[in-house]
């Protein structure tokens, strides 16, 4: 067993650094403290250590992130389903066989693409890079992508589109610490990545810090006693209300001039566009009080010229149909004030996932090569092809985006036979209820996992592979900083390497071009394939980061990387950030019942994306134990609940049942589901796959749905439904009359 290590915490993309630490002998336990088949004692200590992001604190997600390293329900071997439905062990060569013949069988029949692939991104660098040429190359598919495009895609379109590159903070976080002023947009970073909040500390104290939030968040509590400001939109009018800030910002004389002629394109057709959302017309479509509305922006002006304003965006503002062109108004707000680029000011988006940043960089996503290139530029496939020692005309061309990938499994022309690595679209995908027919419709599903999760369960093949303290790899943090993941527990004995998975199978298909099992070597070939792009590794390797060294990316071969983007001009040709006027646009109307409510949907502090790990934490599932809506007392009054009754939440695509909590945190017309809990506690029964047009974004933010008091037939809800250690069945309601 290795001998503890110092790495970093596997939850959210703050990547809080963390020391392990083999765990003393167990001592005798008292009756007060019993154990429990499916908690063990864990392997691990977790302490933290000094690190820019966190300066050695933790989440108590981190806190407890060791305890599911020998947890009794991890997965230890392969796993085939019956045609009982039951799981049952079997050995990896029965495994990788069993995957190789599905393979050639479902090409042989329908093509290439029918097979597909899902990633993650919670994967390490150097799998996801291995698993966009594995699909590629190995599969010789162009069906893949990962479930990043429910999280960042649209603030990654945005970006890209406005700086001609997309890095979530263009800045170490550590500059947010001299800001006297910060807006945030849509996030709820209290909650969801709790050690981040002392990089607001000082825009709160100056009274500086900004919440857009529909909710009374953790966050926008932040603000109250002389902290800030709390605006709280109606739900999918964040695009509206950008444009009223920056258009108190152009009539009022805020922007800097200098810096839009100098820096800018596009000038002029934002101005135009701005014309029509002066504040009292912003306040009648958001309900946010005009005079907050200039407050905001003369605020954020104010800062801009004393002590740094920053604009920081999250998935509130960005899980939207529009999400892309939130963001792009958000871009255009910072534009106007000078502030990307400038020495003590800024613009960035908190990227969510562990690994959120660098996977989506490395060639898991749909239309896209290592290095962030573009799978339909001639240049990059030949560059990426010669990499690879292969004939440019082998990679094929751009996929299908998540969710039109989902949407495909068992159509005719779709995908028949999908692998799935590091995700839990049972739970997180929009439309689940749809999800789950289209993953049963499948000749064959393959699922790489720790745990049985809800999409594990519904797999014909599960394997087992490492989890992060039993790994070693590289991650890219919210900063674009990449850090390593070290080793400190040897895995159990039939449990792989995803990168080993690979490399066997691709030798199976006769795969072109080679696939190592080795992390480090693996690492390499990706420098190699990302250099001269927008995500340039190549001056990375993993004796510097070893040494402790900081590397931003870009970092070529021969530099010291770049902690700061955008001093020296932006990525597009000019140099120039373009400046994209942006307006809302209306939906298809749609007939609902006039007491229909927007659900908004969103993270707890105890749980984490699907919950498939969290929830098998007893600690934090003691504290957050089931899915509870969030609704205003007001409107509860109206429909005869009560804190703490059931509740039936239901629109087109589906029903949710879970308890009432009656909080003024949220406003009279909207309701707040966690995502985190499967089964008829799943809110995104009710969310839809409707997607941005630019991005691929689902609709996640805002779905209209009614809420009724319901009755149990008998029982409450099972906690089976929402810890998958335990037993029991789901019960059965009836709505009240």
């Amino acid at each position: 067993m290795p001998n503890g290590a110092d790495t970093h915490c596997p939850y959210c993309a703050l990547q809080c650094a963390m020391t392990l630490t083999p765990a003393a002998p167990a001592v005798e336990r008292t009756s007060a403290v019993p154990a429990t088949d499916a908690a063990p004692a864990a392997p691990l200590e977790v302490s933290g250590r000094d690190f820019p992001t966190n300066r050695g604190g933790l989440c108590r997600k981190g806190w407890t992130s060791a305890s599911l390293l020998r947890h009794s329900g991890r997965v230890t071997e392969p796993m085939l389903k019956g045609s009982d439905g039951v799981h049952q062990p079997i050995s990896w060569d029965q495994a990788l066989m069993l995957i190789t013949s599905a393979v050639k069988d479902t090409q042989q029949q329908y093509g290439k693409d029918a097979v597909g692939v899902f990633g993650g991104g919670g994967l390490t660098n150097e799998k996801a890079y291995l698993l966009g040429k594995f699909a590629r190359l190995a599969l010789r598919t162009s069906r893949i992508d990962y479930n990043g495009r429910f999280c960042m895609s649209s603030a990654a379109a945005a970006g890209n589109r406005a700086f001609g590159v997309d890095r979530g903070l263009p800045f170490p976080v550590t500059d947010l610490d001299t800001a006297s002023v910060i807006l945030m947009l849509g996030s709820n970073v209290a909650e969801t990545m709790p050690p981040f909040v002392q990089h607001l500390q000082g825009a709160r104290d100056a009274g500086g810090l900004i919440v857009v939030d529909p909710r009374r968040s953790a966050t926008a509590a932040f603000t109250s006693d002389g902290g800030g400001l709390h605006l709280q939109p109606t739900p999918g009018t964040d695009l509206a209300l950008l444009l009223g800030i920056s258009h108190v910002v152009v009539h009022e004389g805020l922007a800097d001039a200098s810096y839009i002629a100098a820096h800018t394109s596009g000038y002029a057709a934002v101005v135009r566009s701005l014309s029509s959302f002066w504040p009292e017309r912003v306040q009648s479509i958001t309900g946010v009080p005009a005079p907050l509305i200039r407050e905001t922006a003369r605020r954020l002006a104010q800062g801009a010229r004393n002590g740094g304003s920053y604009i920081l965006s999250g998935r509130g503002v960005e899980q939207h149909v529009d999400g892309t062109d939130t963001a792009t108004a958000a871009i255009n707000l910072s534009l106007l004030l000078g502030l990307p680029g400038s020495a003590r000011s800024g613009y960035g988006t908190l990227t969510g996932q562990g690994n959120g940043q660098g996977g989506r960089e490395h060639g898991q996503k749909a239309d896209q090569l290592p290095g962030y290139r573009k799978i339909t530029d001639p240049a990059a496939r030949a560059h990426v092809a010669g990499v690879w020692g292969i004939d440019e005309s082998l990679i094929p061309g751009p996929g299908l985006p998540a969710v039109e990938l989902l949407k495909s499994l068992g159509q005719p022309d779709g995908v028949r036979c999908l692998f799935v690595h590091g995700a839990n679209v049972v739970v997180s995908a929009p439309d689940t209820n749809a999800v789950i027919q289209g993953l049963r419709s499948l000749d064959f599903l393959v699922v790489c996992d720790f745990f049985m999760s809800e999409t594990a369960a519904e797999a014909d093949l599960v394997l087992p592979v490492t989890q992060w303290a039993e790994e070693e790899g590289t991650l890219t943090n919210l900063e674009g900083r990449v850090i390593r993941r070290r080793r400190a527990l040897t895995p159990p004995p039939g449990v792989r390497s995803e990168l080993w998975l690979m490399a066997r199978l691709a030798e199976l298909l006769e795969a072109p071009s080679t696939f190592s099992d080795d992390p480090e070597t693996v690492f390499e070939e990706l420098r190699l394939a990302s250099a001269g792009g927008l995500a340039d590794y190549s001056g990375i390797d993993y004796a510097m980061l070893d040494r402790g060294e900081a590397a931003y990316w870009p970092y070529p071969v021969g530099s010291s990387g770049t902690p700061r983007l955008f001093a020296d001009g932006f990525a597009h040709a000019d140099g120039r950030a373009v400046m994209v006027p942006v307006t809302p646009s209306k939906r298809a109307v749609r007939s609902f019942a006039d007491d229909s409510l927007a659900l908004a949907t969103g993270r707890l502090l105890e749980h984490y994306q699907s919950g498939a790990q969290t929830r098998r934490v007893s600690e934090l599932l003691a504290s957050q134990p089931q899915a509870r809506l969030l609704i205003h007392p007001g409107t509860a009054a109206t429909r005869g609940i009560t804190d703490g009754d059931y509740a039936t939440v239901t629109n087109e695509r589906g029903e949710v049942l879970c308890r009432a909590e009656l909080s003024t945190s949220v406003r009279p017309d909207t309701v707040f589901l966690p995502f985190h809990f499967p089964g008829q506690e799943n809110a995104n029964r009710l969310t839809e796959a409707a997607t941005d047009p630019i991005s691929g974004m689902p609709e996640f933010k805002t779905s209209r749905v009614w809420v009724r008091k319901a009755v149990a037939a008998q029982d409450a809800p099972s906690a089976s439904s929402r810890n998958p250690a335990m037993a029991g069945l789901p019960v059965h309601v009836k709505e009240a009359s």
